[in-house]
């Protein structure tokens, strides 16, 4: 069977009911049909997790005409993979999109975020696959002025499709940017990372929380020079992760031992 329009999956780490996904789905709306799967609430700093110990579960949200909307007890990813194995299975998605993202997820941030789980997953199953993350923590932020660019590479994307095994690490400023740049990762640390708290019952606790260090501030070629003066930041980023020149360097090396078993 040949469809008209596109398929769209979209899922998030911030649960179905946020505002970020809620704006995304109306922003891409009439460029395809869409299905969402997404956590039945927040699920931030999961990244590529799924889960294996215990069962999950659907629940159907709201179906409309050109719209699917399915929360689940999962993770991201285990949205994704749900979704593909449940509601594709005789259509693929033309492109998997995860956010609109309430926060940030440039530099290594990428690889704790569970929105870039979304992208990443769908990267994996060699689908077209873009993040969206906006730098406002707000439950209510004003996400309005990312919808030109948020269409613009939808559309791009839907036509050219992507590389195999890369996907598009798009994150906005706050207030939507003026410019984009197409960048890198930032080399950054996050540390004082855990808070230690005493429970009046006697034991300790902790909280995981943290700030963040860009470590290379003057570097104009990243994605947080990029949002810190103003721009889109647009990552395109690899499930490879293999150092190439490293193997290169790595096959030079004498791996014969002098130890006996």
């Amino acid at each position: 069977m040949k469809f008209k329009k596109p398929l769209i999956l979209i899922s998030n780490d911030d649960g179905y009911q946020a505002k970020g996904i809620n704006c995304l789905v109306d922003m891409v709306r009439d460029l395809g049909d869409i299905i969402v799967c997404a956590p039945d609430g927040p699920r931030s700093g999961y990244a590529t997790a799924f889960t294996a110990a215990s069962h999950l579960r659907l629940w159907l949200q709201k179906k409309e005409e050109g719209l699917q909307v399915w929360s689940s007890n999962g993770t991201p990813v285990d949205c994704v993979k749900l979704a593909l194995n449940q509601f594709c299975s005789d259509r693929r998605p033309d492109i998997i999109i995860g956010g609109i993202n309430h926060g940030d997820n440039a530099s290594v941030n990428a690889h704790y975020s569970g929105t870039m789980g979304v992208a990443l997953e769908g990267c994996m199953k060699y689908l077209p696959s873009v993040a969206f993350s906006l730098c406002d923590y707000d439950e209510d932020a004003d996400f309005s002025p990312l919808k030109p660019l948020i269409r613009l590479i939808t559309k791009r994307v839907l036509q050219e499709g992507l590389p195999k095994g890369v996907c598009l690490n798009v994150n906005f400023p706050k207030g939507g940017g003026d410019g984009v740049k197409v960048c890198r990762m930032a080399h950054g640390t996050w540390y004082d990372e855990c808070v230690k708290q005493h429970h009046p019952r006697g034991y300790d606790y902790y909280w995981m929380v943290g700030r963040y260090r860009n470590d290379e501030p003057e570097e104009e070629d990243t994605d947080n020079w990029a949002l810190q003066h103003g721009y889109v930041a647009i990552t395109p980023t690899r499930i490879d992760l293999t150092h190439h020149e490293m193997v290169k360097r790595l096959r030079g090396w004498d791996f014969t031992t002098e130890e006996q078993p």
